[in-house]
């Protein structure tokens, strides 16, 4: 039980962290939080609402690796190593194709809604 104690605390410290230093971060946590009513709204029932802030999750879980990511190569050194930006890089993509499922997700949802 304390180790589940030591973790918790180290992932508010995570997120204390984040949402200090990352402003995408901010800016996604906030629009997925926002999401929730609308994804209701649209959404045909409940597992479909679901799919649509689950996409959202989905895109702040890659964000927050990928800060992980980013944080270890900063840590590591200043210099340039094609490692280190092939590292970043691929960080960055993760992110760019969590942000493209999303916005399928939710303009499959919108076309099923309006049309």
């Amino acid at each position: 039980m304390a180790r589940m104690i030591t973790a918790y605390r180290n992932s508010m410290v995570g997120l204390r962290d984040i949402w200090r230093g990352e402003e995408a971060f901010r800016i996604e946590a906030v629009l997925c939080a926002l999401s929730v009513p609308v994804a209701l709204w649209i959404g045909e029932d409940f597992f479909q609402a679901a799919i649509l802030f689950g996409a959202g999750l989905l895109l702040i879980i890659v964000e927050v690796i990928n800060s992980a990511i980013e944080a270890t190569i900063d840590r590591i050194g200043p210099e340039r190593h094609e490692l280190s930006r092939m590292a970043k890089d691929l960080g960055s993509l993760a992110v760019l194709l969590a942000t493209v499922l999303l916005g399928i997700l939710w303009l499959a949802a919108l076309i099923d809604k309006f049309a």
